[in-house]
């Protein structure tokens, strides 16, 4: 590793609530994940990152955050985040943990305060309150839509009992969104990024980093989108600025990786030396599959972070995406992305051809130099699961669409760690999770995994020891060579004299390398008794003289 080791750092992502039940309520929590870290050690991870724990009403899953210094009792005290990060540092696993400053929930006391204050108060330059139009105010400030489906504005009711002000929400409406351009909106994160700097924390994710600034005085725009600039002209710079100031005053080398689907020139703004330190790469994650396609956006990712010399950080899996094993396994996409929402026709589906293609997928991504995330129960191949009955979804875009996309549920169904029914050993007893699990899920479960040298689980562990004992795949230059076939991408890393090759194969028929250009085949998605052939729907990793 680089003395900066989130350049180059394997993070493994926590939902808290799909990972580990520790108390049987169906809900996993810090505990449940405390109980799993040898699990993790194991399978040779360098960092977590902790979705929401925060005190929440969990109207969008911990989004909605009430209180930014606290755990909330769901998932255990502060105690047990002091205890489960002292346990990953004595393993050497660093913990970065989710904040979420773009808005809060409506119970946040700061929201509360300024309902209270009523209009043109100092409590509600906090937020984006704006008169209504029309003649009692009664139309909404503008045609703004949510990210969830619905409208961007909610109308609330004064201390006096009349219907009042609006104020905005880029998401659901118990989100309301923080004005970023108000002083105390900026020291109000400061003081919570070093409360947790002072815990222990090494970095933080910065949901939504992207959308803090906006002008909510416009009316009308073309489709109902909102106005976020994100150019270097835009204050938001300045945020991030500050906040790398302050984890700079630690040492450690803390660090946050920033969530924006901007384009990748936009990107790389944001990681400039002087602001954040690494960014999602969702080119990569959101392309389909492809060779033109995945070739194309490492290209650019790498091409626009070396201009500001930053790593590039892959991700084929997380929690607001369908799982990378369903994404692949469908043909259908648009423009080369795939479809949100509702993602899939199951009847378009090959799962045994998705579970091939994310296994390549992953080697090429875990073969790049930089950082990389993986998402829980990526590494055991688990699918999305598409057909969970409308009764028990919850994610808000399910209902403020009205049932027209039915959300992000299908991503973060739990995890099976043991056994032949669920609740599979995710928690104590076999009390049902939060959402159901598939009945074929035994199939996929930890316990399982770990008897066959073949599975998915030890393919990664294998994969991440490798990563390890190599530079070479953390570091070092990336050369796209021709590979004469329009399916393969030929990709030469060359570091400190060592050279390995990476050849995915995006068609259906086997593709054979040169054997004058092989030494040993370090790793294969889909191995196979020929050391020069790759198969179709692979990766191969070959160390070349």
């Amino acid at each position: 590793m680089t003395n900066e080791w989130w350049r180059e750092a394997v993070f493994y992502q926590i939902y808290p609530r799909s990972f580990s039940d520790s108390n049987g309520d169906g809900i996993g929590d810090l505990r449940g994940v405390l109980n799993r870290i040898d699990y993790l050690k194991d399978l040779g991870i360098d960092a977590l990152w902790l979705s929401p724990f925060f005190p929440s009403p969990q109207v969008d899953a911990g989004y909605d955050v009430s209180d930014y210094r606290n755990v909330d009792p769901l998932f255990g005290t502060l105690e047990d985040f002091d205890e489960l990060v002292h346990a990953c540092h004595a393993r050497n696993i660093k913990v970065t943990i989710d904040i979420v400053p773009n808005h809060c929930s409506n119970q946040h006391e700061l929201f509360k305060a300024a309902v209270l204050a009523g209009p043109n108060s100092p409590e509600r330059e906090l937020f984006h309150f704006r008169e209504g139009r029309g003649e009692h105010g009664e139309i909404a400030p503008s045609n703004w839509t949510s990210a969830f489906g619905g409208p961007s504005w909610t109308r609330i009711t004064e201390p006096d009992g009349t219907q009042g002000q609006w104020y905005y929400h880029l998401f659901d409406s118990s989100q309301p969104d923080f004005n970023w351009e108000h002083p105390a909106v900026i020291a109000e994160f400061e003081n919570t990024f070093r409360f947790w700097l002072d815990r222990g924390v090494d970095g933080f994710r910065i949901d939504v980093s992207d959308a803090l600034i906006k002008d909510t005085s416009f009316a009308d725009t073309d489709g109902g989108y909102p106005l976020i600039p994100k150019d270097d002209t835009c204050s938001i710079h300045d945020i991030y600025r500050k906040f790398r100031e302050i984890m700079n005053q630690y040492d450690g080398d803390r660090m946050a990786v920033i969530e924006t689907g901007a384009e990748d020139e936009i990107v790389a703004l944001f990681i400039r030396p002087d602001e954040m330190h690494l960014a999602f790469n969702f080119h990569f994650l959101k392309s389909a599959w492809g060779a033109d396609l995945i070739k194309h956006a490492i290209e650019q990712s790498l091409s626009a972070n070396a201009i500001v010399g930053a790593s590039t950080t892959w991700v084929i899996d997380n929690h607001d995406n369908p799982r990378s094993v369903t994404r692949y396994a469908s043909t259908t996409h648009l423009d080369g992305h795939y479809v949100p929402a509702v993602y899939t026709d199951l009847n378009e589906q090959d799962i045994e051809a998705g579970k091939l293609r994310s296994r390549a997928m992953a080697l090429l991504m875990l073969s790049l130099p930089g950082a990389a995330y993986i998402y829980n129960g990526q590494e055991l191949e688990l699918p999305n699961v598409d057909d969970l009955p409308n009764e028990v979804l919850q994610d808000p875009v399910f209902f403020r669409t009205n049932g027209e996309q039915k959300g992000r549920d299908g991503c973060r169904v739990p995890m099976p760690w043991s056994g032949t029914q669920s609740p599979f050993g995710f928690g104590p007893d076999q009390s049902q999770p939060w959402l159901p699990m598939p009945n074929y899920w035994g199939d996929l479960s930890v316990e399982t995994q770990l008897q066959n040298g073949a599975s998915a689980l030890n393919f990664y562990r294998r994969l991440l020891a490798l990563r390890r004992q190599m530079p070479v795949l953390r570091q070092g230059t990336v050369t796209i060579e021709e590979s004469g076939n329009p399916n393969v991408v030929k990709i030469l890393r060359e570091n400190v004299g060592a050279k390995v090759l990476i050849i995915t194969n995006f068609g259906d028929e086997s593709y054979f390398v040169h054997d004058d250009l092989a030494k040993k085949t370090l790793i294969a998605s889909n191995p196979t008794d020929n050391p020069y052939e790759v198969t179709g729907n692979s990766t191969v990793l070959i160390e070349i003289n």
